[in-house]
């Protein structure tokens, strides 16, 4: 999944109800609060930088080879249309029942990779699933050793003022990369 505007909104939302009892609670109790802004961590976070660029590589694959099936559909398409007047019935129809099977399979192709089921959301997903995993491990060890009892997100727009020494961006962005440079998860 690709922190775009609506996967950020989507986030924010969620913040944004979870903000709305939780910050409640932990003013009463006086709690200590921090937080993060997620898209600039996975702006500065080189693994997710690199997850983004292998994610997007294999996209460019699957176009690559989306658009050679879709030339072999234009090019069959071409030959059925020019062809059609000079060739006898039998071979006519055997270039229609190729080109149906191009149509087929490109359209088979389309499915499989960009459906909603499809591989690209499938990867996506992945990644973005191991790159938030990451994260989440590195803010919980960090508010466990602040002594934090809430950490907001600020890249949904809930938190409307902070004062910036309770951001924990930096520090987290610090750890992913020390990790990414060590090989440590």
């Amino acid at each position: 999944m690709r922190w775009t505007p609506r996967t950020i909104g989507v986030a924010g939302g969620l913040a944004c109800a979870l903000l709305a009892g939780s910050a409640a609670i932990a003013l009463a109790a006086n709690a200590r609060i921090g937080y993060i802004d997620s898209a600039k961590i996975f702006q500065d976070y080189k693994r997710a930088q690199e997850a983004q660029q292998q994610f997007d590589r294999q996209v460019q694959n699957w176009r690559s080879e989306a658009a050679e099936k879709e030339k072999v559909v234009t090019q069959l398409k071409a030959e059925v249309r020019d062809q059609a007047p000079i060739l006898s019935t039998l071979r006519r129809r055997e270039k229609e029942e190729a080109l149906q099977k191009a149509i087929q399979a490109y359209e088979a192709f389309v499915q499989e990779i960009w459906g909603p089921q499809g591989r690209a959301a499938q990867e996506n997903e992945r990644t973005t699933r191991e790159v938030v995993d990451r994260i989440r491990t590195v803010v919980e060890k960090l508010a466990t050793d602040k002594g934090l009892d809430l950490v907001l997100d600020a890249a949904g727009g809930a938190i409307i003022y902070a004062d910036r020494s309770l951001d924990l961006s930096p520090e987290v962005v610090r750890e992913l990369n020390a990790q990414a440079e060590t090989g440590a998860h």
